[in-house]
């Protein structure tokens, strides 16, 4: 998907660093590009948004192995040479390796609902533990419609417009095929055995962490550890959002986002 951009700022220095106009938006496990629909109307026609299927969703093939790793490079083969990235949940994850790989092709991430580390461990209390994450696949493997909508509603839990969200979210699922089975598989696995934290050091570039207040499924000092540790980050809290804060907050996430991006 690609938006119009403005052509006084294509007249520009292209050089400039607030010149760069192509955003690239990256999905979470189990839902699709359509989710962005409404925050890239949003940074119309100030930015050219590019929201791809993540491997394994929609039209996009599955990469072999299902690996952060393999997701990143698919990733970063269909962009555009410079861009911004916005990445919410597991889409988080794949902009910080993305950042962290490609530091001459990304320029600024934006991190919504993100974590270096989904699933509970010694010394990193912000998460869900791992036997939940184990039980979820398990009940994916039995019932994988059902599990997903669970999902849905998890998301969207707490959120003061949580009616509405689930409504997208579930908008946003029916307007492709569903997931392929690996990507679903790969993605939990992605979660459960990802920890970034000793990476975040060697991430240079401007970073925004953008988390919910009550979101229920990556904790809110998930968010905070994630401004520290960044070289160069800012932290915003959208309250009464929860996993979604792009959803419920379209207006404000998107004003954030050009002003970041515009800088």
């Amino acid at each position: 998907m690609a938006l119009p951009g403005n052509t006084e700022r294509e007249a520009r220095n292209p050089k400039q660093k607030n010149d760069i106009r192509d955003v690239v938006f990256l999905h979470g496990w189990g839902s699709g590009a359509a989710v962005w629909g409404e925050i890239a109307a949003h940074l119309a026609p100030r930015a050219v948004a590019h929201a791809p299927d993540l491997p394994g969703y929609g039209a996009a093939p599955a990469c072999v192995p299902y690996t952060l790793e393999g997701i990143t490079a698919a990733v970063a083969r269909s962009a555009p040479p410079l861009c911004h990235v916005v990445g919410w949940s597991l889409g988080g994850q794949v902009a910080l390796a993305w950042a962290r790989s490609a530091p001459q092709q990304v320029a600024r991430i934006a991190l919504i609902a993100a974590t270096p580390c989904f699933a509970r461990r010694a010394g990193w209390p912000h998460a869900i533990t791992a036997e939940a994450l184990a039980g979820f696949s398990r009940a994916l493997a039995a019932e994988r419609g059902g599990t997903l909508q669970r999902f849905i509603s998890l998301q969207a839990q707490g959120d003061e417009k949580a009616g509405q969200v689930a409504r997208q979210l579930r908008a946003a699922y029916a307007a492709h095929e569903g997931p392929a089975p690996e990507a679903l598989e790969g993605g939990l696995r992605i979660l459960s055995e990802t920890d970034m934290r000793d990476a975040l050091s060697s991430i240079r570039q401007p970073v925004m962490v953008v988390h919910g207040d009550r979101d229920s499924l990556v904790p809110l000092a998930a968010g905070e550890y994630l401004s520290r540790r960044l070289f160069d980050a800012r932290f915003l809290v959208l309250r009464g959002a929860g996993h979604a804060p792009f959803l419920s907050k379209p207006e404000e996430t998107s004003a954030a986002l050009l002003e970041f991006f515009d800088e």
